[in-house]
């Protein structure tokens, strides 16, 4: 696609291969629980040029069980989508074998669900310490099935799937043990709430993240008691096997059980059982999810699709402002799903922040700072999603192609990181989960403005707000209809395992992360209990008409005068 006119900026360069195991094998170990400073790390990793290494087949292959030993009937191919290479096959699994892993599941669930709190929390420290005995493993599968470079697969799933395990681990006790509650008026009563599993829990995770997604919802399920089948993406399966892989290593061999397939296996899965379904994916799906749960009457989790809106106020650190514009929108390649898809900003400093964003634009370098998208049809809904927005009228200033750097790759899933500006909501770009390398940059005239257009949207997943005023970024926070809001930042909240995450509107229901996460894979159980031991409460047979006025008289002494002193 040819650029249009606007600011020159030169296209994102093609970065050079390392050997993975030689530069940062050297990094990962002492960066999650040694020595390396945090800083030292990304420095370090930009200096190496990490770019998505290959895996070697054998290697894949002997990490994985092949369907029991059955013969399999419909198989799946597993490509790195960087360089067309197939990888593996996987089973596309029926109803039956969905069937038998959730009763295997749920023979496991017993003892699991048995075991205190502080018996689960310890073989979850040991599930987290097969996952750093096997960092370098996960992260080369992690980049060959999805084509990012290895700091992204290190960074944003591995160190937030640990980070998360260390959140449980001193959470769980607090959040699911006893709690003991007010009784209010009733002296005579003691009074607690006690957090029980739901059983097994299904869980269908996406290929975008495929580690993170699925260890969050796993995690979070095993620590509340549960049991769980996994159905990874049919795009990046090997690394749902991966986390079975981990589980079973850390002794635990039947708490989670790995299916894989297409979209039967997940339909099966849904419908087979379960006592609760965690699914992240496209909210057309996730509707299917939620109308399959319901005719079952179980709880559902549904992360589904995002347009996150950044806002850009007049008094805004440009220079923040715009690098976080840049790393939002074309990390991962754009396939988050809080990405930063459309920016705001105002007038008075839209030329300059354009230019900013361009700068920065230009010095990226595929394969090291963006790897390649990772679906196929992905890359072609970006492209109508270009295509859409030019034939309206916007101009693009930088991209708007595949790489020709990488054009000799089969299939080239390269796109350059691409800049647009006269952008409206009437274009797909602005409306649309566009999932991909594009940042489309609007000009407003007030901060109202902003606010209005961020909220003209059927999805309400993340956003974020650029202001050096507190007060003002922070009005705009509260305004702002979406599950998260980032403030003078973008694409943190999922990083803070404390924060619930989640979306409003079409970007689904429940939370993951925080204690919700945990609350939303238990049942909670109210217990009341007598402390007295009278043979006869006042308000049981026989009523006495004497009880009438003394209660007109207390209600009047509790809710209206200085009893509540008394009687909190």
């Amino acid at each position: 696609m040819s650029k249009a006119e606007g600011p020159a900026a030169a296209p994102a360069k093609a970065g050079p291969a390392v050997d993975f195991a030689s530069t940062n094998a050297r990094y990962s170990d002492r960066l999650l629980f040694g020595s390396l400073p945090l800083a030292e790390f990304f420095t370090r990793a930009s200096e190496a040029h990490l770019a998505p290494p290959r895996v070697p087949l054998q290697q894949l292959a002997g990490n994985r069980t092949r369907n029991g030993g059955k013969p399999v009937a419909q198989t799946i191919d597993c490509r790195n989508p960087a360089t067309g290479e197939l990888l593996d096959t996987v089973p596309d699994q029926d109803a039956g074998e969905v069937a038998e892993a959730i009763a295997r599941a749920r023979s496991a669930s017993r003892h699991w669900a048995s075991l205190s709190i502080a018996q689960r929390c310890a073989h979850m420290r040991r599930v987290r310490e097969a996952m750093l005995d096997r960092i370098d493993e996960i992260v080369e599968t992690i980049c060959s099935e999805t084509g990012k470079p290895a700091t992204e697969a290190l960074v944003n799933e591995v160190l937030v799937a640990a980070e998360t395990i260390e959140f449980y681990l001193h959470e769980t006790p607090r959040a699911l043990g006893r709690q003991r509650v007010s009784t209010g008026i009733l002296k005579t009563k003691r009074a607690w709430k006690t957090y029980s599993p739901l059983g097994v829990v299904g869980v269908i995770s996406p290929w975008n993240y495929p580690f993170t997604l699925t260890m969050t919802p796993v995690m979070t399920a095993l620590f509340a008691g549960n049991t769980v089948v996994l159905k990874p993406s049919e795009v990046t399966p090997l690394v749902g096997l991966k986390v079975g892989d981990i589980v079973a290593a850390a002794g635990l061999p039947d708490i989670v059980k790995v299916v894989t397939g297409s979209g039967r296996t997940g339909q099966a899965l849904v419908e087979g059982g379960v006592d609760g379904v965690a699914f992240t994916g496209s909210v057309a799906t996730g509707r299917k999810v939620a109308v399959a749960a319901a005719e079952r009457l179980i709880p559902c989790l549904l992360e589904l699709g995002g347009k996150d809106p950044m806002i850009v106020c007049e008094d805004a650190d440009l220079d923040r402002a715009a690098n976080a514009a840049v790393w939002g929108a074309f990390t991962n390649a754009g396939q988050t799903c809080i990405s930063v898809e459309r920016v705001y900003v105002s007038g008075k400093v839209y030329d300059a922040f354009l230019d900013k964003v361009l700068a920065r634009t230009a010095r990226l370098e595929l394969g090291r700072d963006v790897g390649s998208m990772t679906f196929p049809p992905q890359i072609e809904k970006v492209e109508a999603h270009v295509a859409d927005a030019v034939a309206k009228g916007a101009k693009v200033l930088t991209g708007g192609r595949r790489s020709e750097a990488t054009a000799s790759t089969q299939p080239n899933l390269y796109y350059e990181p691409t800049v647009l500006v006269e952008v409206d909501h009437t274009m797909d770009i602005m409306r649309e989960e566009t999932f991909g390398p594009v940042l489309p940059i609007m000009r407003v005239s007030s901060d109202d403005e902003a606010l209005t257009l961020a909220n003209d949207s059927v999805y309400g997943l993340s956003s974020s707000v650029f202001s050096k005023s507190a007060s003002r970024r922070r009005r705009l926070a509260a305004g702002m209809e979406a599950g998260s809001v980032s403030l003078n930042d973008c694409l943190v909240s999922y990083a803070i395992p404390s924060l619930p995450f989640g979306g409003v509107r079409e970007s689904g229901l429940g939370r993951a992360h925080g204690v919700e996460g945990l609350y939303g894979f238990s049942r909670v159980k109210a217990v009341a209990e007598d402390i007295a031991g009278l043979k006869n409460d006042p308000q049981w047979f026989p009523k006495r008409s004497l009880i009438e006025p003394l209660v007109k008289r207390f209600a009047s002494l509790r809710y209206r005068k200085g009893m509540r002193r008394f009687v909190p």
